[in-house]
């Protein structure tokens, strides 16, 4: 005897089987890695919500185990980890932190990375060397990652080299709103903006439309057996007199940034100051930039910064109010790059 076909009326309001619940609510999810604990605190006040319990072990051994201490199944889930000092530390337990919620079925996996790690290394310089930036996305797509999200990358290559979506943020407008307000009205009349290197010229002439200042370029040499020492060649770009704004996207030991603001001074500019998006100041970085050749250096909390690390002339801007704004608009499926009046 055959079986009777049983058929079910769908509501046609709602699309909905009767006795059937819509679970059609998101649920928005945040957690940290050990990184930057401060910064994922700050973005999480400033979205309203608080922090996925999470336990971290690290054994004897070195080995790293996270657990999230309640289910996160079937969230938007958004992990908020830097890549400073110690940076393959910080990798392996953003590895281990995705498995982790691809393994507890979260829905969406976003990796937001303020400071994207081995980001200087997006090409091959010379023969038989890596492109450890496209390895590093690799290894998070591998691991659940279905989205990352970072800030001001080296290279905007780097963008392609994660198989989904990347938002890549831009710190000028934090930057750029500090100096539009501190700014006196006689330095902004002759205020210069420089690039430090041919590599970021672009990016220093956004910065010269933004504030209406002329743009004066240092070009180096670099030479590429010796890691971190730079020689200063020449400046393009008339300095004397001038207020000069150093723009770059990090300050590693402090080299390009010292020896430019030498040069700069040397040719007559009567200020330095310099802006950086990260911060990651490695040894002899603190005590170079306590150089008279510069006026004031103004960062961003991208990476942390301990207090062994301040000195008088630092200013640091938070950047947890830009990544709360922009993982709200990918949470609600808004416009990330509307953030930005459509820049690119």
């Amino acid at each position: 005897m055959g079986r009777k076909k049983k058929t079910v009326e769908l509501d046609r309001e709602n699309d909905i089987a009767p006795g059937l619940v819509a679970k059609t609510k998101k649920r928005l999810v945040i957690a940290r890695g050990s990184s930057h604990p401060q910064l994922a605190i700050d973005v999480a006040a400033d979205l309203g919500t608080e922090l996925v319990p999470t336990e971290y072990r690290t054994f004897a051994s070195g080995e790293i185990l996270t657990r999230f201490e309640v289910s996160i199944r079937g969230c938007d889930f958004f992990l908020i980890q830097s890549f400073g000092p110690p940076v393959n530390e910080w990798l392996m337990e953003t590895l281990i932190m995705l498995d982790a919620a691809k393994r507890a079925s979260a829905k969406r996996i976003t990796v937001v990375a303020p400071y994207y790690p081995y980001s200087r290394q997006d090409k091959k310089g010379r023969g038989r060397e890596p492109i450890s930036a496209r390895l590093v996305a690799d290894l998070m797509k591998t691991a659940g990652a279905d989205r990352v999200m970072s800030v001001d990358l080296h290279a905007a290559q780097i963008q392609g080299f994660f198989d989904g979506p990347v938002d890549h943020l831009f710190a000028k407008p934090v930057l750029l709103e500090y100096f539009q307000n501190t700014l006196s009205t006689e330095d902004r009349a002759r205020l210069t903006v420089v690039s430090p290197d041919t590599g970021r010229v672009r990016v220093a002439d956004q910065w010269s439309d933004s504030l209406g200042a002329p743009l004066a370029i240092i070009h180096k040499r670099r030479d590429p057996n010796v890691a971190n020492q730079v020689t200063v060649n020449e400046i393009v770009g008339d300095v004397h007199g001038r207020v000069c704004l150093l723009v770059d996207d990090m300050i590693d030991t402090g080299g390009t940034i010292v020896k430019a603001a030498e040069a700069l001074k040397a040719n007559g500019a009567i200020k330095v100051i310099v802006a950086a998006t990260h911060a990651i100041f490695s040894d002899p970085a603190v005590q170079r930039l306590r150089s008279e050749a510069i006026d004031e250096v103004v960062v961003t909390d991208t990476v942390p910064i301990p207090d062994e690390k301040h000195f008088p002339t630092l200013t640091i801007l938070p950047i947890a109010p830009l990544l709360a704004r922009a993982i709200h608009e990918v949470f609600e499926d808004g416009s990330v790059t509307s953030m930005f009046d459509g820049a690119a």
